[in-house]
């Protein structure tokens, strides 16, 4: 078993710890080593604190997240906690996934493009520190409504009662169904979900909860 990593020195020697490629040739950590040393040293000069958070370089500002910095496979990235507050002047925010309400992340594959945009860097991270200096609540993106499955529409015509069960629940484990139901490519698999969830539903809970 790979232990985890207590700082970043650590975390640069072994990875994360989080898979059986910690602490071996294959760890993605390894792969961007160069990436993630240049990355990292541009992060130093600002006025962020370096930690270790969920076994990944974390950087703080007076206590406060604003940015991880982490390898992936095809990538390095450096995500901003409450990038979709940010401006984004020279369109290099992306969201970490099609369904990501406040993170955005700047994607990186070699060295040069770190070292190329260190300035613009450097006024993202300023911008960010700001955000969190506002005391402002994070404000994400307005979430998109998303259509109802018709497996799930067809239950509920058959299923007063659990659709009156569905609509009781916050917006938030409505959304945490649907995007489950919806990610099932075939509709048997669809309904499989949709029938296995309705106790949980009934009950009040959201897809993950127990």
């Amino acid at each position: 078993m790979t232990l985890k990593p207590e700082n970043v020195d650590e975390y640069f020697k072994d990875g994360c710890g989080r898979c059986p490629l910690g602490a071996t040739p294959g760890c993605k950590v390894h792969a961007w080593v160069d990436v993630l040393q240049g990355l990292r040293a541009i992060l130093q000069e600002t006025a962020l604190t370096e930690e270790i958070k969920w076994s990944v370089p974390c950087y703080t500002f007076k206590g406060r997240n604003v940015l991880i910095l982490s390898a992936f496979k095809e990538s390095v990235t450096l995500s901003f906690f409450r990038g979709a507050e940010m401006k984004d002047p020279d369109h290099l925010l992306e969201k970490p996934g099609e369904n990501s309400r406040f993170a955005r992340v700047i994607r990186f594959t070699d060295v040069e493009k770190a070292e190329r945009l260190k300035t613009q860097l450097q006024g993202y991270i300023a911008e960010a520190v700001a955000i969190e200096e506002s005391g402002k609540q994070a404000k994400p993106e307005k979430a998109v409504r998303l259509a109802l499955p018709g497996e799930l529409e067809t239950v509920f015509s058959k299923e007063p009662d659990f659709k009156k069960a569905f609509e009781a629940l916050t917006p938030g484990r409505q959304r945490g169904y649907l995007l489950h139901f919806s990610s099932a490519k075939q509709s048997k698999t669809k309904i499989a979900r949709i029938q296995k969830c309705m106790p949980k539903i009934f009950d009040g809970k959201g897809w993950n909860e127990r």
